[in-house]
């Protein structure tokens, strides 16, 4: 990012952030970060059709006064985008191709994040997906060290008009057509 105020966190280079796929990323306090009932309730209508299918996803991950607590035991966000071309604003395959990948960028920056924090929550976008069938709510998440709760689920939604990260995403997409899939990690810095 080409503002001062954003920075990578210590353990984090440059060269491992491109190297894990990350395109735009920086720290933000995390006291910043905007939570909306009104983002929970795109789940209680079931927008993505896996509210109450996920432990990822809400009600799993609780409610967002809950997911706000443990949000704000973190000093720092380390928010981080990944661009994925399409062929237009309608190319719903690369978009779903997009989605695809980036679960793999999560994967990536969650492996980089091991071998230095010993405490850290990773939020991905959209609904985990490990698994061809979630356990949920019959028994225990299979992977819990590798589950990414959906950020949405968590009542943000990171490219809304007055969110810290709106400016850069909308600018992003203004400037051309891409997909810039937009979550982060809050961490101990």
């Amino acid at each position: 990012m080409q503002d001062t105020t954003w920075q990578l966190p210590d353990w984090l280079s440059a060269q491992n952030a491109q190297e894990i796929g990350l395109w735009e990323y920086g720290l933000l306090p995390t006291e910043k970060v905007p939570f909306s009932e009104e983002v929970r309730a795109l789940c209680r209508d079931n927008a993505c059709g896996r509210y109450g299918t996920s432990w990822s996803c809400p009600p799993a991950v609780g409610t967002v006064d809950e997911c706000r607590a443990r949000c704000l035991a973190y000093p720092h966000v380390l928010v981080f985008s990944a661009k994925y071309d399409l062929e237009d604003s309608f190319d719903f395959e690369g978009m779903q191709a997009g989605m695809r990948a980036f679960k793999t960028v999560c994967a990536r920056l969650d492996n980089a994040a091991r071998k230095h924090l010993t405490r850290f929550m990773l939020l991905g976008n959209e609904s985990c997906g490990r698994c061809e069938k979630c356990t949920y709510p019959d028994a225990p998440c299979r992977f819990p060290e590798r589950l990414y709760p959906a950020i949405e689920g968590h009542g943000i939604m990171v490219n809304q008009q007055g969110s810290p990260f709106y400016a850069e995403d909308a600018s992003a997409m203004q400037r051309s057509h891409k997909r810039i899939a937009s979550t982060f990690p809050i961490s101990r810095v």
